[in-house]
């Protein structure tokens, strides 16, 4: 009902009205997109595609976003069966995933028209399929400006208009030596349409050699949210300029013999404290700080190898006094049992722990004063400082770090699901621990509510102080005794370098991790987030050990876990090569993978990762997007709209 008088809004209202008429300056162009967002809203909802833990594993990482964790191949057996035979829609689906190579291995054959012909045809029906739960206004802002025009009139008159006019488009395409530009256009847009969303559940950081690549090619994705993983933030606070977490991200470069992230991606060099390890341990055997590198790997010499290894142990050194340091000035973390450089007796060779007195198996320790055991030399500083210097200037790790908090969090509620990496820390009994940060404590929901504040406060603030402690909180989310990240009782990296004794390196698992298989448990955490009938939790940061009987679906499909073990570094643990998660207007279905060999194998081959599916829930009637949150913003966009269209209509908002 039309209402002249203008009290019905208020100013605030009409104020930003008014901004809003700058987009949508004249009732044509209100309308247009009213309609548009409600064509929308009755469209199937977009495929989310759930990935966790690739510890920067970037050549399987690229080969399941290029996949779609099986959803193109499926669709590629649905459309061509019985007209395709399994080879025929294996190469297909490989040209998809790697269309400019596949293309070059054909470029000189003989039968390079007919191949281009065949697959145009092939791609456009694919990519009509794929593109049918979108709006033309969304595939049109999508396609590649050099062939918009000719796909969207391929699309749109695919088996409409008489065939001449459509095999002429394709055949003139050929002739002008256009198609494998057409073609690999064709293939990237199967891809961008194939999976609407993508979730990051944590850990893209460490034990790999690629996460700068995958940040590089995340940065571009289309539609995207991250959950910090704990391997994630304490690069986050590297970034940001925390000592302790430098110290840690390098000792860890080093210890997985991957400083290509360091060197290569962010520019960082390690020259001062390859100089420092020379000066310091040449000589000394650094067994324990051998680099975790295939004996046959060919880039690396003996030399290398014990390079790193000197520089491995230098870093270690300096990361316990800095760590020590962070934790005797933050007592309320409850860690002072972590500070155990002061528990040393060189001359006795041994170190007392919780009361328990171990044997140190290495004592060559040139730069440890036992009456100032936190205080770093002289050169220690010097080392850490130009370290410092180099990640704050590393213009492309401060662009990677800020797009982890542009579109990260420490948790993600997304049409109803539960996003996080590690676990929401618990009591014995189950309920939820309290833990205390600053001067206050916290639980449940504000207690990540409150990490996920101080981490910004930590990359963004200019108070000094309130930039060191945000550091500082990162760097407990990374290591700290259960935290949200990381969830375990202590990170034992003391012990495992300097006692022989495995049992004591062992690090106990918060009670959460025996909670998340009891429904109520997982219910209360669902209600905790404000989320009730048909929300499931999606958890990473444990490798599921499948080869020992182990499930991803925990609690009666409350909670999913899809960490299978991505990095080459677990696949010994879990048996297989990583979950992965796929929820579509129908339902939601965990996919294994198996191990990837090589980009090389996966071209050659057609080798793909793919494994078994799982249906963990099915609707009777598709989701649609207004039942989606994207829906719900659409919906209010669109009461906006038709708001503003009363004010042109009726004179308040003067039209454009």
């Amino acid at each position: 009902m039309k209402k002249s008088d203008t009290n019905r809004i208020s100013q605030e209202q009409l104020k930003y009205l008014k901004l809003l008429s700058k987009d949508y300056p004249n009732r044509n162009s209100a309308s247009t997109r009213i309609i548009n967002l409600q064509a929308i809203l009755n469209l199937p909802k977009g495929t989310e595609h759930f990935l966790s833990d690739i510890h920067a594993e970037h050549e399987p990482f690229f080969h399941v976003l290029k996949n779609a964790s099986g959803v193109i191949k499926n669709k590629i057996e649905i459309l061509f069966d019985k007209e395709l035979t399994s080879l025929q829609m294996r190469e297909l689906a490989t040209l998809v995933y790697y269309p400019a190579e596949v293309i070059e291995r054909r470029r000189d054959s003989s039968d390079i028209s007919e191949f281009y012909e065949i697959n145009l045809y092939r791609l456009i029906r694919l990519t009509k399929v794929v593109t049918a739960k979108y709006t033309r206004m969304q595939i049109r802002e999508a396609l590649p400006k050099e062939f918009a025009y000719i796909i969207e009139e391929l699309l749109h008159d695919y088996n409409q208009t008489s065939n001449n006019y459509y095999s002429e488009i394709v055949k003139t395409v050929i002739e002008l030596d256009r198609a494998a530009k057409f073609i690999i256009s064709l293939a990237e847009l199967i891809q961008r349409f194939a999976i609407a969303h993508l979730h990051i559940i944590g850990d893209i950081y460490d034990r790999g050699s690629g996460a700068h690549i995958i940040m590089d090619r995340l940065e571009k994705y289309h539609s995207l949210d991250i959950q910090w993983g704990n391997h994630d933030i304490v690069w986050m606070a590297a970034a940001s300029g925390s000592l302790a977490c430098i110290a840690s991200v390098v000792r860890v470069s080093l210890r997985y013999g991957n400083i290509e992230t360091l060197e290569e991606g962010y520019g960082i060099s390690l020259r001062p404290l390859s100089i420092f390890a020379k000066d310091h341990y040449n000589g000394d055997p650094c067994s324990k700080y051998k680099p975790k590198i295939a004996e046959d790997n060919p880039h690396y010499t003996k030399k290398d190898r014990y390079e790193l290894a000197m520089m491995h142990k230098a870093i270690t050194i300096i990361q316990f006094k800095l760590e020590a340091q962070l934790i005797n000035n933050n007592p309320q973390w409850g860690m002072q049992n972590r500070t155990i450089l002061e528990a040393i007796d060189l001359q006795k060779a041994i170190v007392t722990i919780d009361g328990i007195v171990y044997p140190l198996n290495d004592t060559n320790l040139p730069t440890f004063d036992a009456s100032t055991p936190y205080e770093l030399s002289a050169l220690e500083i010097e080392v850490i400082m130009q370290l410092q210097k180099s990640f704050l200037k590393s213009e492309k790790l401060q662009r990677h770090t800020k797009m982890l908090f542009d579109r990260g969090a420490v948790y993600a509620i997304y049409n109803n699901n539960l996003l996080y990496h590690g676990c929401i820390p618990m009591n014995e009994d189950g309920t939820f621990m309290s833990i205390r940060i600053d001067d206050d404590s916290y639980k449940g929901k504000e207690l990540l509510d409150m990490c996920d504040t101080y981490s910004r406060l930590g990359f963004f603030s200019h108070d000094k102080k309130l930039r060191e402690f945000g550091q500082g909180v990162m760097w407990y989310l990374w290591a700290g005794k259960d935290s949200p990240l990381f969830g375990k009782e202590k990170m034992a990296t003391f012990e495992s370098y300097f006692i022989d004794d495995k049992n004591v390196a062992q690090e106990p698992k918060n009670h959460y991790y025996e909670y998340r298989d009891s429904k109520e448990s997982c219910v209360n955490i669902l209600s905790e987030f404000g989320l009730g009938e048909g929300a499931k939790i999606i958890n990473g940061h444990v490798p599921v050990k499948v080869k020992k009987g182990e499930s991803p679906i925990k609690s009666g499909g409350k909670l999913v876990v899809i960490d299978g073990g991505f990095s080459k570094a677990y696949q010994d643990v879990t048996g297989i090569a990583g979950y992965t998660l796929i929820y579509n207007s129908q339902g939601m279905s965990l996919v294994s993978h198996g191990p990837f060999k090589s980009t090389e194998d996966a071209i050659t081959n057609g080798a793909d990762i793919v494994g078994s599916l799982e249906t963990i829930e099915k609707h009777a009637n598709r989701i649609l997007v207004r039942e989606s949150d994207e829906g719900k913003i659409f919906a209010a966009e669109i009461d906006d709209l038709k708001e503003l269209f009363e004010m042109y209509s009726e004179g308040i908002i003067k039209e454009q």
